[in-house]
């Protein structure tokens, strides 16, 4: 088998030049249109929902808080994954989005749902608030200011 591809490129020598040629330009032509990132954004869409609690266990904050509003956004169209993490006095719901959902689209959705969840939370636990448009990356850092 090798050695018929290897007579009959030897005997289309031209043809194989040719094609060859056209694979470098295509190659080319892509490289030049590639979008390049000094660091690029990999991460999926995220839309956080975060409640602070003051005096709540983490325990409470689990069931009157986090399990509410998991429960609320079990139901969006498009999502891939629900986590959360309930610390002393904070809540922190984040729902995952399949890839190439719109971020401003992901985030009404969450906030349509909020309102419905609010209700749902006893007064004086905290109200749920969208968290700040960011990415995974773009959490490595957190700051509160006073």
């Amino acid at each position: 088998m090798a050695a018929k591809l290897v007579a009959w490129s030897l005997r289309n020598r031209f043809l194989v030049v040719v094609l060859w040629l056209l694979l470098v330009a295509a190659g080319v032509q892509h490289m030049v249109r590639l979008p390049i990132d000094a660091v690029p954004d990999v991460t999926n869409v995220q839309v956080q929902v975060l409640t602070k609690a003051p005096a709540l266990a983490p325990l409470e904050v689990e069931r009157l808080i986090s399990f509410p509003v998991e429960s609320a956004m079990a139901g969006l169209p498009d999502i891939e994954e629900i986590r959360s993490v309930s610390k002393f006095g904070l809540s922190a719901v984040t729902v995952v989005f399949e890839e190439g959902t719109d971020i401003y689209r992901a985030r009404q959705l969450v906030q349509e749902r909020l309102t419905e969840v609010r209700e749902a939370i006893p007064e004086g636990y905290g109200s749920p608030e969208l968290g700040p448009i960011a990415t995974g990356l773009g959490e490595i850092y957190q700051f509160e200011v006073r």
